[in-house]
């Protein structure tokens, strides 16, 4: 698949899922954000730019540390949910972004390197935006996945899905190692000073029916997936899902879905 077909893809898999996004794994994205900021030293009069903003968290943090935020993202949805919640927020789509140069103090991306058909030319476009000195932090999912990440996947397996072929698969030529390691390493080859990355662990806490509305709502690969069967085998998925998802019972109504990501950091 193409860089271009790449982002097509992911834009028209997104597009209208504001809500459903932000009712089921805004939550577990939100984990990183104070992580994330601490790694950009984003303070109050922090010229910030926030970019796949999405439904706004990450620069609702940053506001209150009495950053001066900007927010992008490439779905109109989105920019229009993060407004609403009072963020400075407008659409661009990586790598172009509509900022002059060394306009920010920090950029950060909260689970965006994984949605962009050109990873390189984004990041080669952040560091345009940074002044000489300012940090960016991204998150991204890597190799190394928790068992709760599986969950939906394994109830489509067991359920009998038959995967689209229109999923979005990156160019493996604009692929990078999906390690610390390999995420830092492609920060530095976008010219990021001492580039560093780390894995965050967590248990992500779900009500049972909030998970799977993620899916169910068409969010993300794993809900392409989903909404792609018909309504039989979308049933027997429900019911994997359900048998599976008693492994992962907290014993207090909720599931605790171990989950792992890559947090990097470098200087423009």
């Amino acid at each position: 698949m193409t860089a271009d077909t790449f982002d097509t893809t992911e834009r028209a898999m997104w597009a209208g899922r504001a809500a459903a996004y932000a009712d089921s794994f805004a939550r577990l994205c939100a984990h990183p954000v104070e992580p994330l900021l601490d790694a950009a030293a984003v303070t109050g009069g922090t010229r910030l730019l926030d970019v796949g903003t999405g439904t706004g968290t990450a620069a609702l943090a940053a506001r209150e540390r009495g950053a001066l935020v900007t927010a992008v993202d490439a779905d109109a949805g989105m920019v229009a949910a993060a407004r609403g919640r009072g963020v400075d927020a407008r659409i661009a789509v990586l790598p172009e972004l509509p900022f002059p140069d060394a306009g920010f103090d920090a950029v950060v991306g909260n689970f965006v390197l994984n949605h962009l058909g050109r990873p390189r030319a984004a990041l080669a476009e952040l560091r345009r935006v940074l002044r000489p000195g300012g940090r960016l932090a991204v998150t991204t999912w890597g190799a190394r996945r928790g068992a709760g990440q599986d969950l939906l996947g394994e109830a489509c397996a067991a359920g009998g899905a038959v995967p689209p072929p229109h999923l979005p698969r990156l160019d493996p030529a604009e692929d990078f190692t999906r390690t610390a390691q390999g995420l830092a390493g492609l920060l530095a080859e976008a010219g990021f000073g001492g580039a560093q990355a780390t894995e965050l662990e967590w248990d992500h806490r779900a009500g049972l029916d909030e998970w799977w509305g993620g899916a169910a709502g068409g969010v993300a690969t794993i809900g392409l997936v989903v909404t792609s069967q018909d309504a039989e085998t979308v049933g027997r998925i429900r019911r994997e899902y359900e048998r599976l998802a008693a492994g992962y019972a907290d014993g207090e109504g909720r599931l605790a879905l171990p989950h792992v990501a890559l947090l990097a950091v470098g200087t423009a």
